[in-house]
């Protein structure tokens, strides 16, 4: 058994979409949109394959979003380096995203960096 994909509701689609291919080179689809119910998304693949669906819909609701909430909290992905870590945190940080951690090695022995992306949700950067 696999997960398929995770999915999460944005308020900015096309925003988000960009985000993800420019920092971690996703690939996406044309997007979908239904007429009837104003529902669209995107279906993002990354280089594994894994697979991020971000969507929107027109009765959403936006929570505040808490650092240490129940719930899903962060999306990690693997960029094959410790360097590859410094390089994209770096980067994200000169981009103007809030760093929470790192890059570190952690207690458990992962070498990470956390930031906060898009419409405050978490992403970990690890080796």
């Amino acid at each position: 058994m696999m997960i398929d994909h995770i999915a999460m509701y944005v308020n900015e689609l096309e925003k988000n979409r960009d985000f993800f291919i420019k920092y971690f080179n996703a690939v996406s689809n044309d997007g979908y949109y239904n007429k009837k119910t104003g529902f669209r998304s995107f279906l993002l693949t990354f280089d594994d394959g894994a697979k991020l669906e971000i969507m929107n819909h027109p009765e959403q609701q936006d929570f505040v979003k808490n650092i240490r909430q129940t719930g899903y909290i962060h999306i990690a992905f693997s960029v094959g380096s410790k360097e590859k870590v410094n390089e994209l945190t770096e980067m994200l940080k000169n981009n103007g995203y809030e760093i929470l951690s790192g890059p570190r090695t952690t207690g458990d022995g992962y070498y990470e960096s956390c930031i906060v992306a898009m419409e405050g949700n978490q992403i970990e950067i690890t080796v």
